[in-house]
């Protein structure tokens, strides 16, 4: 493009802004204004910098908070309303109507900035509740994700129709439309709102958490709950797999929480073999014994060692207690200790453990009948004299 194609560019620019002809001094006052905006936001950024090194030396988290989420929303407000006050310097010069979009262009962000700024304030309040570093009782990350989504859902709703009163639409009818066409809706995504309802209830009734193990005795579900969304809850399973639920399913099926067991069980039977039958009481006393002085067993809960049947090849005594962990592999380790130890008690009374054998008794009529066999066979076994 050479220099007379440039010029003509501009001439019909300024032509259709209408300025064509105007003096060039509203170039200048442009500029200042550009410039001052400039001015004034390199100084707001300082002026948050010199805040924030000295709000991190105190101990109140929340005026942190306030001032990383109004931040970047201030510094872009003074962008807006500085490039606003430019465009209106132009909208005086000219007489074009391209300009007069200004100002209801000007409301909606400074409305969407406002909204921006409760929004990052909802986020960095709802990270802040859930560490521990920062609350001796930190809020649970369910209970936090859920009231932050509200608040953030609220003030989105009520950003829209902020918007759509200050564009000259009426809020009464918006609403009333908004009534009859969620009727509409409600028929049309009847799946989507029941998981919308039941991710409500989930958050509201909280069987169960982020990080939680879950299973379901009614489905084939079972892992960590990695997130609880509005519409669906995700599943890390054991083997990895991420397993997608719809909130829905919850609100029909019974749901098992083993995160939130206060102890695990051990429940084992012992086989001692009939011949110790004299040895079984010494064998089961000492094991109780043993049980309640163990520093991993809650005696606070049941603890059972007893003589159970009569097995088809042994004398089954059972012991059944729980550990004070709910640690899966911890619980694992005490378990392992409990049986090696009972393993030494057996072994220390001369008792030995049983294991499946069959007695096959014989008639007298076949005995006799050996007994002729082996009379026929002892001259052939004597030795010659």
């Amino acid at each position: 493009m050479d220099a007379k194609e440039i010029k003509a560019f501009w001439t019909d620019l300024w032509g259709q802004l209408g300025l064509q002809g105007q003096d060039g001094l509203w170039i200048v006052e442009v500029f200042v204004v550009v410039f001052i905006t400039l001015i004034a936001s390199f100084v707001l950024n300082r002026i948050f910098s010199r805040i924030a090194d000295k709000l991190t030396a105190t101990k109140n988290l929340w005026d942190d908070i306030l001032l990383e989420a109004v931040r970047r929303p201030a510094t872009v407000m003074v962008w807006v309303i500085g490039l606003s006050w430019a465009a209106k310097l132009v909208e005086m010069k000219s007489d074009s109507t391209l300009l007069s979009i200004i100002e209801p262009a000007r409301d909606i962000g400074v409305i969407m900035l406002l909204s921006w700024f409760l929004i990052r304030l909802v986020k960095g309040g709802e990270l802040a509740v859930m560490e521990p570093a920062r609350f001796k009782k930190p809020m649970d990350e369910t209970t936090a994700q859920a009231i932050g989504k509200l608040l953030r859902a609220s003030i989105i709703i009520t950003t829209v129709l902020v918007i759509l009163q200050s564009l000259g639409y009426s809020i009464s009818g918006v609403l009333a439309f908004g009534g009859i066409g969620g009727i509409a809706i409600g028929f049309a995504a009847k799946d989507l709102l029941a998981n919308f309802f039941g991710g409500l209830m989930i958050y509201l009734d909280r069987p169960f958490k982020v990080g939680d193990w879950v299973r379901s005795p009614d489905k084939n579900i079972e892992g960590t709950v990695e997130y609880i969304g509005w519409r669906q809850t995700r599943i890390r399973t054991f083997d990895k797999r991420p397993l997608y639920v719809p909130n829905a399913t919850f609100t029909s099926i019974s749901v098992e929480n083993p995160s939130r067991m206060k102890n695990r069980r051990i429940k084992e039977t012992i086989g001692l073999r009939y011949d110790d039958a004299n040895k079984v009481k010494p064998v089961i006393d000492e094991v109780r014994e043993m049980l309640r002085n163990h520093p991993e067993i809650d005696t606070h809960q049941t603890l059972i060692v007893n003589l159970n049947s009569f097995g088809p090849s042994s004398l089954d005594f059972f012991i059944y207690t729980f550990t004070k962990t709910t640690n899966w592999v911890r619980f694992h380790e005490i378990k392992e200790e409990v049986m090696l130890t009972i393993i030494e008690i057996v072994e220390s009374h001369g008792a030995e453990f049983a294991f499946p054998t069959s007695t096959i008794h014989m008639p007298d009529l076949q005995g006799e009948a050996m007994a002729k066999v082996t009379e026929r066979q002892q001259p052939e076994l004597q030795p010659e004299s």
